[in-house]
């Protein structure tokens, strides 16, 4: 059988299995719902509750999978990340945000990785990434030839690191 790629099937521009996993490092919570835990219950053959108890936790007001920390990122990643092929050890029990990730043809992390690799000419490269997000306000202005500048100011709530 052969793939065919059509308007409604669009052409996917990241290999998950050439990186090393930004998405399970990066975020610091992946958010799981009942189906997601009741999947996990499933793949390890226990129960609802144990699954609760061994693989998540509450994070502001939520419930979250656990994190272990990874070396090579030198913070804490998903539990289930496989630390040294870099790949999902539950991929087929993984909860749905994960499935859905990055729910586009691109993924960011990996145009990074790639363009840091060729143009350092080294395929051992790492970029490392900090996500931060602000809340700050958007004010138009022109310069003195009429050009629009765009400037932001700090807003209430200042920076905060990113909640995936």
């Amino acid at each position: 059988m052969t793939k065919t790629i059509t308007d409604d099937k669009p052409r996917i521009h990241f290999d998950c299995t050439k990186c090393p996993a930004f998405c399970c490092s990066i975020y610091e919570r992946v958010q799981v719902t009942k189906r997601d835990i009741s999947r996990l219950a499933k793949h390890f053959g226990v129960t609802v509750e144990s699954a609760i108890k061994r693989y998540t936790k509450m994070h502001s007001g939520e419930r979250v999978l656990r994190r272990t920390h990874d070396e090579l990122f030198d913070a804490d990643a998903c539990m289930f990340l496989d630390r040294e092929k870099r790949g999902c050890t539950i991929y087929h029990a993984r909860p749905a945000i994960c499935r859905e990730y990055p729910a586009r043809s691109r993924c960011s992390y990996y145009d990074v990785l790639r363009f840091e690799r060729q143009q350092q000419d080294d395929e051992n490269v790492l970029p490392l990434f900090q996500i931060t997000f602000r809340q700050a306000k958007k004010d138009v202005q022109r310069d003195d030839k009429g050009e629009k500048v765009w400037k932001w100011e700090e807003g209430k709530g200042g920076r905060r690191k990113a909640e995936g």
